[in-house]
């Protein structure tokens, strides 16, 4: 019988911060392991790595002497007990201007829309047609007009964003659906933000899996009144401190190693052979035009 409980944890999660931050994909992993089996598998991974650290990262096993380890981990322990959400961010805030600029989709039901053809189009286009840099200064105040939080980075006032005509055209007519959602959520912080792609990433983690409990590394960005807006009806919840938890670390294994496996294939490069192990766990609802989804 399989565990009740799935264990989670992300890598890449910057908040709303989606273009020109650290990271240009964000993993969302979950196992459904039993205890004493994911304590094992911890257990397996140090011996198999031997370092001294305190806390193993997925940077220990994308180590190229610890490849062993990473193959392991990907073919036994994990096997039809994993999964992983990618996200390509660019593309997710493709979505978000077809949703909220081009459709106009109330809040909150934007929430729950994913890219469709019409945002992998401008996702590619994009930078095709304005240059790279200035696509992406584009998309920079579309998350600046948005955010609620954060403040060390500028935010954009719509007369700056709708100013943009070059690149908005004829969309400048949502001006006033977009300044009503943003006034709303600065109105209200905690409202689930629509440019967070944790948010969707732990709802279809979810839908696939439907425990009965979750276990998540802790995020300060999930709170109460988010995870009741966001899930309906929401499982049981516990935050917990990954290095106290096994089921959690194998969460976080596998999060950080899909993240930047798959952030090496949008780049134009990646190992071939462990893309090939990752892509059993990838789930379809990823936001991701790249090899591992495909």
């Amino acid at each position: 019988m399989r565990p009740p409980a799935i264990a989670c944890d992300e890598s890449g999660a910057e908040g709303v911060n989606l273009i020109g931050a650290n990271t240009a994909v964000f993993a969302h992993a979950a196992v459904r392991l039993e205890p004493a089996a994911a304590a094992e598998c911890v257990a397996r991974l140090r011996e198999l790595i031997g370092s001294p650290a305190l806390e193993y990262k997925a940077n220990h096993l994308l180590r190229a002497k610890n490849r062993a380890a990473l193959e392991w981990l990907l073919t036994e322990p994990l096997a039809d007990a994993a999964s992983v959400l990618l996200v390509d961010k660019a593309l997710f805030l493709a979505g978000k201007i077809v949703d909220l600029l081009v459709d106009q989709t109330p809040y909150p039901e934007c929430l729950r829309r994913r890219p469709d053809a019409r945002a992998r189009a401008l996702h590619r286009d994009g930078p095709r047609v304005h240059g790279t840099r200035r696509w992406n200064e584009f998309l920079r105040s579309f998350t600046g007009l948005l955010r609620t939080s954060n403040r060390r980075l500028p935010a954009t006032t719509p007369d700056e964003f709708f100013a943009q005509t070059d690149v908005l055209g004829d969309l400048v007519a949502a001006r006033p659906h977009l300044t009503a959602l943003r006034d709303e959520l600065l109105a209200d912080p905690a409202l689930v933000p629509p440019l967070d792609p944790l948010m969707p990433a732990l709802a279809d983690t979810i839908a696939f899996w439907r425990p009965e409990n979750v276990i998540h590394d802790e995020q300060p960005s999930l709170t109460p009144a988010r995870l009741a807006q966001l899930l309906d009806p929401a499982p049981q919840w516990r935050f917990v401190d990954s290095k106290s938890e096994p089921r959690v670390q194998a969460a976080d294994f596998l999060a950080g190693v899909a993240r930047r496996l798959t952030e090496e294939t949008l780049h134009g490069g990646g190992d071939a052979e462990l893309v090939k192990l990752l892509r059993p766990y990838v789930l379809p609802s990823s936001v991701w035009i790249g090899e591992p989804a495909d």
